[in-house]
């Protein structure tokens, strides 16, 4: 029987895809603040639609992660920061 098409199926390999590995950027500098009076810098870690980024895609450390989430929070409840963003009607 024709067996070149076997042959040929285990010669593709997965290509491997590296991810460097990201860093949170209060760890590396120290002398960035989390504050809810800086809405600038918070924008960075809410989308579009205001919704909090998380930690595996912004990739800040579980304890900056929870205070961002508090420092959003609080300039979302002081009208710093967006409840909802832009809305598709």
């Amino acid at each position: 029987m024709y067996e070149g098409r076997k042959d040929k199926k285990s010669s593709f390999k997965k290509k491997r895809y590296y991810h460097r590995r990201k860093v949170c950027r209060f760890c590396a500098d120290k002398t960035l603040e989390i504050s809810y009076k800086d809405p600038k810098s918070l924008k960075y870690f809410i989308t579009e639609r205001a919704k909090i980024i998380p930690r595996r895609i912004s990739g800040t450390c579980a304890k900056h992660q929870r205070a961002l989430t508090v420092a959003i929070k609080r300039a979302r409840s002081i009208a710093l920061l967006p409840f909802i963003g832009k809305m598709d009607l």
